[in-house]
């Protein structure tokens, strides 16, 4: 069978598991709209406010919507935010102090909050540095969380116990709503106090909860993922308890402003648009997923989800088995990408990685993982990690050239 006839088959065969992302869309969109019709959004909430950005109608009003969506007391939707890292990273320093304990307890976190936390690099202001100490729970060997473990991890001095949604750069499941809610559930037994902060990168809008509507106390990501719909330009949001959100925002900006600053910089209808837009970009991108983990599936590589998996995120790992294949991948996905697909991606060193990484990036945002990119780290056993796609036809033109360079398993 051809490359374009895998296609045509794998599309055929997802028709009605593309028609149950379809009614989720819809879902989910409907929460959005709730929010911008509860809370009277229109065109004067565009206009940007400079400086110190006092009174900004338009970003209380987007800190209002955006919390409402995700089901939490109050919002720090900030173009200042350089990315979901940086956002995170806002979140710990601002609820942990020195001798406080962060435990994390889906394995080790993403490559990039390695030197927020201290574990790896040369301090410079890591939250070791400031005394916080650090613990994590390993996951099973089937790579879910340890539920017995978990049930007695949680110790007086634990203060933030930090979840990771996404696989991230690992091979493994990511959680779904329903593993939240019970890790939520089972730390706050041991202790009530302890905060429960999720890193909610490539999750938003998958389902049709977020972490905050069962039970979290903070979540935070990016808006070149997924809740920025591909068309906000920058930032990342934080969500939560409304007391828990200020303490973020003081680390933000300063002790004394929190959320009353940070001038918008006319990026409020770009925040809002994206925002509207975001369930159905999650949408495609699932879409996309699927298409891709179906295709290579019956290659014969090994794929994370599997192809009928429900879908915790927008990433979509296909284990390629050598570097020669994982470039080759990538180089494929930006020829077929709408901006520099004349360019070669090759592998390269980023700030906050450990690991070289070759990465396809050929989107209108710079780094937007929402709209279609592929990356790798340059490690054993070399997973080419798919996400975002606008629409899921794009993905399907991008992957005729994928199968074709690196052929079956």
């Amino acid at each position: 069978m051809n490359t374009h006839s895998q296609l045509e088959a794998a599309e055929k065969a997802l028709t009605f598991t593309f028609a149950k992302i379809d009614t989720k869309v819809k879902k989910n969109l409907q929460r959005v709209l709730q929010a911008f019709r509860d809370h009277k959004v229109g065109a004067h909430h565009f206009a940007g406010v400079s400086g110190y950005g006092h009174d900004d109608l338009g970003r209380q009003v987007l800190d209002r919507v955006f919390a409402q969506v995700m089901g939490a007391e109050a919002a720090a939707v900030r173009v200042q935010f350089v990315s979901g890292t940086h956002a995170i990273a806002s979140t710990l320093y601002g609820v942990l102090r020195p001798g406080d304990e962060m435990l994390a307890v889906a394995g080790p976190p993403y490559d990039t909050l390695e030197e927020v936390i201290g574990v790896r690099g040369q301090g410079q202001g890591s939250l070791k540095e400031f005394g916080i100490h650090y613990r994590q729970l390993e996951l099973t060997k089937a790579g879910t969380i340890n539920w017995q473990m978990l049930g007695k991890a949680v110790q007086p001095q634990t203060r933030l116990v930090f979840i990771q949604r996404s696989c991230g750069y690992d091979w493994r499941p990511s959680l779904s709503i329903d593993d939240i809610a019970r890790i939520v559930e089972s730390v706050k037994q041991q202790n009530p106090n302890t905060v429960c902060c999720i890193d909610n990168c490539y999750g938003e809008f998958v389902e049709d909860r977020e972490p905050t509507m069962v039970g979290a106390d903070l979540i935070a990501g990016s808006l070149i993922k997924n809740p920025g719909g591909t068309i906000a330009t920058a930032g990342g949001y934080i969500a939560g308890k409304a007391d828990l959100v200020e303490q973020a925002a003081c680390r933000l900006t300063s002790p004394g402003i929190g959320l009353a600053g940070g001038a918008t910089l006319d990026q409020t209808r770009l925040m809002l648009q994206g925002l509207f837009l975001a369930p159905q970009m999650v949408g495609e991108a699932m879409k996309g997923n699927h298409l891709t983990a179906h295709v290579f599936s019956a290659l014969g590589y090994p794929v994370n989800p599997s192809p009928d998996a429900p879908r915790r995120d927008v990433i979509q790992g296909i284990q390629l088995g050598s570097a020669e294949k994982l470039v080759a991948f990538c180089r494929a996905i930006q020829q077929y990408s709408p901006i520099g697909a004349y360019l070669d991606p090759a592998p390269a060193t980023m700030p906050g990685y450990k690991s070289h990484l070759v990465m396809a990036g050929g989107t209108f945002i710079d780094g937007s993982t929402s709209e279609l990119s592929a990356d790798g780290p340059l490690r054993e056993p070399y997973v080419a990690f798919c996400q975002g796609g606008t629409h899921w036809t794009h993905v399907a033109i991008a992957l005729e050239a994928a199968i074709a360079a690196v052929g079956p398993a």
